[in-house]
């Protein structure tokens, strides 16, 4: 959770095109980001893959009116909604794209090669049917960033007493670099995302990273199993509950609009 998902960037500015704040050229440039390409294959009516901005319009046509974002794992099917097939194809990648106002859903396909530095990265979208329903597990922004202030602070009291990885100089180093990124002007969500998505998503990112710092850093002071373990079970709520407030804020343009918000 160092970066942002795919996922994440195709449906925040996928929602950008499709509500008219941005153009075609500025949603894709953004969405591809420092890959080398995007496709969609499987699209309806195409029998090869196509551009992103073909794919785009032509979702329109089809009747879809925002994205959702997926990021499931073991056990947790977060923001899937159905079929099988589709499900277990979202698990696989970790992420998926889910399609509102027409059954349809996409799955980011990562192809890499060449040396470490100069690695070409190309993503086909797999374009499969989805079941309409309620995405699973997702909650409300403001349910989001109230769990994301209680999972940390539970967090950081046993982290801390278990003297684990997640502070020190290594983790500030990562945390200021972070900030350094996000400095240089990268946006948080595309443009039409309530302030409050944004502000759930940057916590929910600072949350991912201290998860990953904790984990990438060794076990720290837990040289016993059951330390391991309790460092384990103090960082797999975080982490869930993460992944369910990146998927709140990425969402968020969608379910307003089914409230009736906008």
């Amino acid at each position: 959770m160092l970066s942002e998902p795919r996922s994440g960037r195709l449906a925040a500015w996928g929602n950008a095109l499709l509500a008219g704040f941005v153009s075609p050229d500025d949603a894709v440039i953004a969405i591809v980001g420092e890959d080398a390409v995007h496709r969609v294959e499987g699209l309806p009516g195409e029998s090869a893959p196509v551009g992103l901005t073909l794919a785009l319009g032509r979702l329109r046509a089809l009747g879809v009116s925002g994205l959702r974002v997926a990021l499931p794992a073991p056990g947790h099917p977060l923001g899937l909604s159905g079929p099988p097939e589709f499900n277990a194809r979202a698990l696989e990648a970790e992420e998926a794209v889910v399609c509102h106002g027409a059954g349809y859903g996409l799955v980011p396909e990562v192809y890499e090669a060449g040396p470490d530095g100069d690695v070409h990265v190309e993503v086909v979208w797999r374009c499969l049917p989805v079941r309409e329903a309620p995405p699973a597990d997702v909650p409300s922004l403001g349910e989001a960033e109230r769990e994301l202030a209680e999972a940390l602070r539970d967090a950081t009291a046993v982290l801390s007493r278990l003297d684990l990885a997640g502070s020190g100089p290594v983790a500030e180093a990562a945390i200021d670099a972070y900030r350094a990124r996000a400095e240089r002007g990268r946006e948080v969500l595309a443009p039409g995302y309530p302030p409050r998505a944004v502000r759930v998503l940057e916590m929910a990112q600072r949350v991912g990273l201290l998860v990953s710092l904790a984990y990438e850093n060794g076990p720290g002071g837990a040289v016993s199993s059951a330390e391991m373990a309790a460092r384990s079970e103090a960082l797999r709520p975080v982490e869930r509950t993460a992944r369910r407030a990146q998927v709140a804020a990425y969402n968020a343009v969608v379910e307003e609009r089914e409230r009736g918000v906008r």
